[in-house]
């Protein structure tokens, strides 16, 4: 799973980044375009509600099974909300998963 888990870190960070850069590039960094161009229509502000969601979904789990598991560097998977839900969640399923096998090993020391 750690491969999928990269693969997937890769493709959340590559595939929103492919559409936002050309249009910072285009706009500069003009926030009350994006809020009107990503509200501009309802299936727009649909799949920005549901990123949005997605995104506080992402931050709670990280916050709760990481403190859970007693995982360090949170940081890490929570900074990785700025690309998006995409990068974020991937990044801390392979952190978790790091841990588990490590964990695991220490047990069965």
């Amino acid at each position: 799973m750690r491969f999928v888990y990269l693969l997937l870190c890769i493709a959340g960070t590559a595939l929103p980044l492919a559409q936002f850069v050309p249009w910072i590039s285009a706009n500069g960094l003009n926030v009350p375009l994006l809020v009107q161009q990503a509200t501009s229509s309802n299936i727009a502000a649909f799949a920005w509600a549901d990123v949005l969601i997605s995104g506080l979904a992402t931050i709670a789990l990280i916050c709760a099974e990481g403190r859970r598991l007693g995982m360090r560097r949170l940081w890490l998977p929570l900074s990785g909300i700025v690309v998006g839900p995409s990068l974020a969640l991937p990044l801390f399923l392979l952190l978790r998963e790091r841990h588990l096998v490590t964990a695991r090993k220490k047990i069965l020391r």
